[in-house]
């Protein structure tokens, strides 16, 4: 037998985009990833192609993905195109129909999953254990392999069905996040409080960036320039 040599494994974060209103805080947590270093494995499912092209006017196309990924990800908060040179070299895509693909099994090495945003379909599938596409799927190994998950859900308001499903998720080990921006970090741009929403996701996969300003127990810091 030859020997094991030690050689450094692509280890990435998975980003799932479900079809709820939101794709600005996929794309600043996508930008964040890549700016920390981070390798990204990203799933887009079908619903969340007519969310973007609703919100941005770009068609995620599988066969072009590369392309698509680099112009949403340069498009601003406020829908404005080039804002942000983003290298895109570090993604991998996944089909959200590829039910064969490396995140539907276990033994695929991954950091976690991030699902920005979360649709309520999404929620119930992934609480449920529904597998219905390569998202679900991959959040359902998520949890089975004890790895963190993170559930931006993006809704309002929220029926008792769901709310039940998000206690599911919590008793499973996600973390479920609502897409709730703060004022206190002195927010002046939808950037800002986009950002902040996306800093709180990385902040919960332990991820470092700096995104937005923190809270450091003094009234009015906010509001300060700097």
């Amino acid at each position: 037998m030859e020997p094991y040599e030690h050689t450094r494994a692509r280890r990435p974060w998975l980003v799932g985009v479900s079809g709820a209103s939101g794709t600005p805080y996929a794309a600043a947590v996508l930008r964040a990833l890549l700016t920390a270093g981070e390798d990204v494995d990203l799933v887009v499912s079908r619903a969340s192609r007519l969310t973007l092209l609703d919100e941005t006017g770009i068609s995620f196309r599988d066969a072009h993905w590369r392309e698509d990924l680099a112009a949403w990800l340069a498009r601003g908060a406020d829908g404005k195109p080039g804002v942000f040179d983003v290298d895109v070299s570090g993604v991998r895509y996944w089909a959200a129909g590829d039910l064969a693909a490396g995140p539907s099994s276990g033994s695929y090495p991954v950091q976690g999953m991030l699902i920005v945003p979360a649709s309520t379909a999404c929620v119930a599938g992934v609480a449920l254990g529904l597998s219905k596409d390569l998202l679900q799927r991959a959040a359902s190994v998520t949890l089975k392999e004890r790895r963190p998950l993170v559930v931006a859900v993006r809704e309002t308001p929220l029926n008792g069905q769901t709310l039940k499903h998000l206690v599911a998720l919590d008793e499973a080990g996600a973390v479920v996040l609502p897409a709730s921006p703060a004022f206190y970090a002195g927010a002046t741009h939808i950037q800002d409080l986009v950002d902040f929403v996306a800093g709180r996701v990385l902040d919960a996969a332990g991820v470092p960036h700096r995104l937005y300003r923190r809270w450091e127990g003094e009234l009015g810091g906010g509001s300060r320039e700097g």
